[in-house]
């Protein structure tokens, strides 16, 4: 796997302007299409396990691949703090256009697969020298901010981050160290909420949900599957899957999956 990390591209792109500007890491390597985009989830970065795998998956089929960290996450800059779901939008459209040429899979985890969605959408609207040839969409949590975090904090949680501007919530994840959720994520999420209504995208999506993922429930999976055309949407359960979804015999499902795109 760290073959692949030293093959790969390290770039730095600047987004946003004046107080807002961030410097964003970029990783690609150039191969033949469709590209591979990787977008991970919420408080994690481009190093992870499955996005290793994938990046090395890359390498060995001759394909090109694009990573990132949103800001304030691994080694981009900018304050975790300061994320919201547009700002972080904002840098996954950046990214896009300066780096992906021709058709692309864009391969979302947790958070991930809502910035999919949003970056699938903004795609879509724009005319440029890439395009969409599908969706790989691993524990995906779009609306994550108002369906699993805001409706089911108690009321005391609420009550801090409305006074408060901010709430640190415990983590059992990387060092468990506490995370802010503040009252900006929250309200701007709103602006970006994809489960109201239908989600036509024109492409092939292909979901992997664990059963047993105690932060993504298998029952957000299926609301997604609810608002996409059911002409060629796959949901794959995994029986015994947690939210990571990154032992082998899962990471060897994310593939064949991205495989069967194209």
């Amino acid at each position: 796997m760290t073959h692949a990390i030293a093959e790969a591209v390290l770039d730095f792109i600047d987004v946003g302007e004046g107080p807002s500007a961030r410097s964003i890491a970029v990783r690609s390597r150039r191969g033949q299409g469709p590209g591979l985009v990787w977008l991970g989830g919420f408080k994690s970065d481009m190093q992870g396990s499955k996005a290793l795998a994938l990046d090395a998956w890359a390498r060995d089929h001759g394909r090109a691949m694009v990573r990132l960290d949103y800001s304030g996450h691994g080694e981009s800059g900018g304050d975790f703090a300061d994320g919201t779901i547009g700002r972080w939008l904002e840098e996954c459209v950046a990214v896009f256009e300066r780096f992906c040429d021709g058709p692309q899979v864009l391969i979302g985890s947790s958070m991930g697969g809502w910035m999919a969605l949003l970056l699938a959408r903004e795609i879509k609207k724009r005319s440029g020298a890439a395009s969409l040839a599908g969706l790989v969409l691993i524990a995906p949590a779009p609306d994550f901010t108002e369906e699993l975090m805001w409706k089911n904090f108690p009321a005391a949680v609420k009550q801090e981050i409305e006074a408060k501007g901010v709430w640190m919530r415990p983590s059992e994840y990387g060092d468990g160290s506490p995370y802010p959720i503040t009252r900006n994520l929250i309200e701007e999420g709103r602006n970006h909420l994809v489960l109201g209504s239908a989600i036509d995208l024109g492409c092939p999506v292909r979901i992997l949900q664990g059963a047993k993922d105690p932060d993504v429930p298998w029952q957000h999976a299926f609301a997604l599957t609810h608002r996409l055309p059911a002409d060629d949407v796959v949901l794959t359960m995994i029986q015994d899957g947690d939210h990571r979804l990154s032992r082998p015999q899962d990471i060897a499902r994310i593939l064949a999956a991205v495989a069967e795109i194209g």
